[in-house]
């Protein structure tokens, strides 16, 4: 009995980690298909993000099955409760990556208001973050969590800058208001993934250490005693 319960952990530990791998693939997709306007590659991230509804449905019941049959305890409680919330932060990036796709349908056969730099860096870093957030999940490692959490001000940095930029073209110009209004919405959502990557995070520490540090940003550094 003991080791069916283990199979199943492990089981669920892989399908959050694909579920993972399908959510950052679409928020840099999302960023590709805005780099060329390509609204072709939009409706396959609409398309696959109904893959992902399918998964969070699916880790929603592994984990209400262990936790009605196993009755889990301490740390495996920990872990179950904190994958059914991981599952709903996956869910919601793969959310904002299809609102990104949905601004490159509205800007389709509009020229772009700028060279995209800013907007991709945002990305990377909030991918970054994501992917290894779910490492440090696997891993149980608390360390790691806790120093992706302090990363999340990069990217609240990037997007104020990015938003002051936008402003100053609609400011110039008027005409620019739409287009700078949907870089602005873009860069939101990536802000948001970055958010998300650190929920994860935090639920890592929680499951390692029983130890809740949301809301709580100067605990993240601390070691527990």
């Amino acid at each position: 009995m003991e080791r069916h319960f283990e199979r199943e952990l492990e089981d669920l530990n892989k399908a959050l980690l694909m579920m993972g791998g399908r959510s950052e693939t679409l928020v840099l997709k999302s960023v590709e298909a805005l780099r060329r306007l390509d609204t072709e590659l939009a409706a396959e991230i609409f398309a696959e993000d109904k893959i992902i509804d399918r998964m969070e449905l699916d880790i929603d019941e592994r984990c209400l099955r262990l936790l009605a049959l196993q009755q889990p305890m301490a740390k495996d409680l920990r872990l179950i409760t904190g994958a059914l919330k991981i599952c709903n932060d996956l869910e919601r990036v793969g959310d904002h990556a299809v609102n990104i796709a949905g601004s490159v349908v509205r800007l389709a056969g509009k020229p772009l208001l700028k060279p995209l730099i800013d907007i991709p860096r945002m990305a990377s870093l909030a991918n970054d973050m994501l992917h290894e957030a779910l490492d440090a999940f696997v891993r149980r490692d608390a360390e790691t969590a806790r120093r992706i959490c302090m990363r999340d001000d990069a990217v609240d940095q990037l997007n104020d800058q990015i938003f002051r930029e936008l402003v100053t073209f609609m400011v110039e110009d008027p005409h620019t208001i739409t287009r700078a209004m949907e870089l602005i919405l873009v860069a939101r959502n990536l802000e948001r993934v970055a958010d998300l990557a650190t929920n994860i995070a935090e639920e890592v520490v929680f499951i390692a250490e029983a130890r809740v540090i949301k809301h709580h940003a100067e605990e993240a550094t601390e070691r527990p005693a």
